[in-house]
């Protein structure tokens, strides 16, 4: 089996680009800003669609809540007008507000006339629950530091590398009984002689410790007889944040359609999207900006015809499942609120950097 730049499984048939990151779509750069002091294991993650000014300028997006169980921001007015006007940030759930009014502040300081002579700003906040290891109810996350994983994603630039793993908005999150976080990764290929790039960004919250498969090998049950303090089988609770970008000319009905193909390469990783579990996934396009002022002309776009599709489809899909890949095996051990721990799949599972993973459950006699 070829292995990732991280030392996992690649995954999937199609291959990667350069950083096997979001970052890999040209106009895309990232900031994390992590916050580690005893029983506070929190941060934000910020992601920067596009360069220039997002709300003079948008972009079109797509979204596709798979399982609802989420306190995100700006998610409604995304689904009504298929369009972001904002950095995407990653926080914690009792952040949301506080990422909410530190995206406005930058907004404002960039166009005063917000909601003056210009309309309101919609930002984007995405959020899970980090509350096993981090102590939600201390509010930690400040907006100077939202402002400042801003300013990061902005002085790293488009295509940049950025940590992955217990890093950001991943610094307290959980996945299948395992430490999760921060994950990234990228297809891409050629339609009709154009090569194009799908990259994606998870906070890989989810599931099950029992039910966590890797390239297609159930090893859940395995870890779990290596972890003393496993949790015992349950209902999936966490949640994940997945979002993707292209450079491929695409509408916002078409991004609607690709994001909703992540959910399988959410389910390739073991997730059966339960009840507690708030699944979300944004789709978004660089290939050409949407103005805000209506004296400017809408962009005639020649956008791919529908049965490109399908290779959007399968990127997604993959991309998705190797950002969880990512997320956690870049994942360290980490103890938080309480004395809670989460180990990290490497250090419980260190052969799985040499060995397929299915060599653990079919042991050479």
């Amino acid at each position: 089996m070829q292995r990732s730049f991280l030392g996992a499984p690649q995954l999937g048939t199609l291959a990667s680009g350069p950083l096997d990151a979001i970052t890999d779509v040209a106009g895309v750069s990232l900031g994390h800003v992590t916050l580690s002091d005893g029983a506070v294991q929190t941060g934000v993650t910020v992601l920067l669609p596009a360069t220039g000014d997002l709300f003079l300028n948008k972009l079109p997006a797509g979204l596709a809540v798979i399982n609802g169980f989420g306190k995100s921001a700006g998610l409604m007015q995304v689904q009504e007008l298929g369009q972001i006007e904002s950095p995407l940030a990653l926080v914690s759930t009792f952040a949301v507000g506080t990422a909410s009014t530190a995206l406005i502040r930058d907004a404002i300081a960039h166009q005063p006339e917000l909601a003056r002579s210009l309309p309101t700003l919609n930002p984007l906040v995405f959020e899970c629950n980090d509350g096993w290891l981090n102590d939600a109810q201390a509010l930690a996350l400040q907006e100077s530091h939202v402002l400042q994983a801003l300013q990061t994603a902005r002085e790293a630039g488009a295509g940049a590398c950025f940590a992955q793993g217990a890093v950001g908005a991943g610094r307290g999150m959980s996945c299948h009984g395992l430490k999760g976080g921060i994950g990234t990764a990228s297809r891409q290929f050629e339609w009709q002689g154009r090569r194009h790039t799908l990259g994606a960004l998870v906070l890989a919250n989810q599931g099950r410790p029992e039910a966590l498969t890797l390239a297609g090998c159930r090893i859940g049950p395995v870890l779990q007889q290596r972890i003393a303090d496993a949790e015992a089988p349950g209902p999936e609770r966490g949640s994940i944040i997945i979002v993707l970008a292209t450079d491929a000319p695409l509408d916002a009905r078409q991004l609607q359609r690709v994001a909703r193909r992540s959910a399988a390469g959410l389910a390739r990783t073991g997730s059966d999207y339960g009840h507690g579990s708030g699944d979300v996934a944004l789709a978004f396009s660089t290939a050409y900006r949407l103005p805000q002022h209506a004296d400017q002309a809408m962009p005639c776009v020649t956008l791919l015809h529908e049965s490109a599709l399908d290779l959007f489809f399968q990127a997604a899909a993959e991309a998705t499942e190797q950002a969880i890949v990512h997320a956690l095996w870049a994942a360290v051990p980490l103890t938080g609120r309480d004395g809670h721990h989460r180990h990290a799949l490497t250090s419980v599972a260190p052969e799985l950097l040499t060995q397929a993973p299915w060599a653990l459950l079919h042991p050479k006699d």
